[in-house]
């Protein structure tokens, strides 16, 4: 925490002086922080030139890994999970028994990419030993924020169903991070066992407060309401019981994602989750998830350790 020692008082106003009110240089509203471009505050792709070439490497590295389980006779391709067209997932197995079944939900503002784009995702988990599921989900705008948060519980209970033992670790990136969150919100009521069986939840680079974004373009695009933000934010949410949640963020992204990630763990652990938040050196919104990918990084460690 951050000790103030001294705030310098200004001069006593003048009566009636409306100039007054404006604090003057040095004073305690000099470190005041506030937002004045919402749309650029989550701008990702402006942050990050180099998107281009990381999703190069994403559209080079997922087929690449499904024909490599495909041809080991251990991919499970297009499983549904619902009624929807986008309500498929893809399960990858170890060889032998799964230690349990890591899960991750991709990102893309609720309205991009499937799960085709990460499945190299699954490498690392499955090196150490673990089945790995990873869905695709309705999309908005033509599907409510609140509606795409039902079909991830569907997710998540028929993954379970296909590997019945062992823990559940989840996952998700962005708006995926944010539903992976959702799944651990007290108001989840998931099929008997499935809760119990979730031992640990990575959000990396969450939205977890939805309201901002009502002032971002992508609010509109969403078109979200403040009703529906308010619901859907699991910052503004009770944790489930038992929850165990990381907040694992880029430590090069734009200030408000480390700040979302910052204040889910903060507000979860002031409600009685055990949380941690941790600022990967380097990284940025879209690189900071390629940890997944191979068994022996730091973000799989955080994923995956000791369960």
């Amino acid at each position: 925490m951050t000790n103030v020692t001294h705030i310098h008082a200004a001069a006593a106003p003048r009566t009636g002086s409306a100039a007054a009110c404006v604090p003057g240089a040095g004073s305690f509203d000099g470190r005041l922080l506030g937002v004045g471009d919402w749309d650029a505050a989550y701008d990702n792709r402006g942050a990050v030139p180099e998107f281009d070439g990381i999703l190069a490497e994403w559209e080079r590295d997922a087929p690449a890994f499904r024909a490599e389980m495909a041809a080991a006779g251990r991919a499970r391709l297009d499983r549904p999970y619902g009624d929807g067209a986008r309500e498929k997932f893809d399960l990858f197995l170890p060889e032998g028994a799964p230690r349990g079944l890591a899960l991750f939900i991709h990102g893309g503002w609720w309205m991009r990419f499937d799960r085709t784009l990460f499945s190299h995702l699954a490498a690392g988990a499955v090196a150490r030993g673990w089945a790995a599921a990873l869905p695709s989900y309705p999309l908005a705008p033509g599907t409510p924020v609140s509606a795409i948060t039902r079909a991830a519980a569907r997710f998540v209970a028929a993954a379970a169903v296909t590997v019945p033992e062992g823990c559940i670790a989840l996952a998700g990136h962005s708006a995926g991070g944010h539903l992976a969150a959702r799944m651990v919100c007290a108001d989840q009521r998931h099929p008997p066992g499935v809760a119990e069986r979730i031992a640990r939840c990575v959000t990396v680079s969450g939205v977890h407060d939805l309201r901002p974004l009502l002032a971002a373009g992508v609010g509109p695009e969403l078109r979200l309401s403040e009703a529906e933000a308010a619901a859907e934010s699991p910052a503004l949410l009770r944790p489930a019981p038992n929850t165990r949640l990381l907040a694992w963020v880029g430590g090069d992204e734009l200030p408000e994602f480390r700040r979302q990630s910052a204040l889910l763990a903060n507000a979860w652990r002031g409600l009685g989750a055990l949380t941690a938040f941790a600022e990967a050196p380097g990284r940025n919104h879209f690189d900071v998830i390629e940890g997944f990918s191979r068994p022996n990084t730091a973000l799989t460690e955080a994923f995956l350790g000791g369960l």
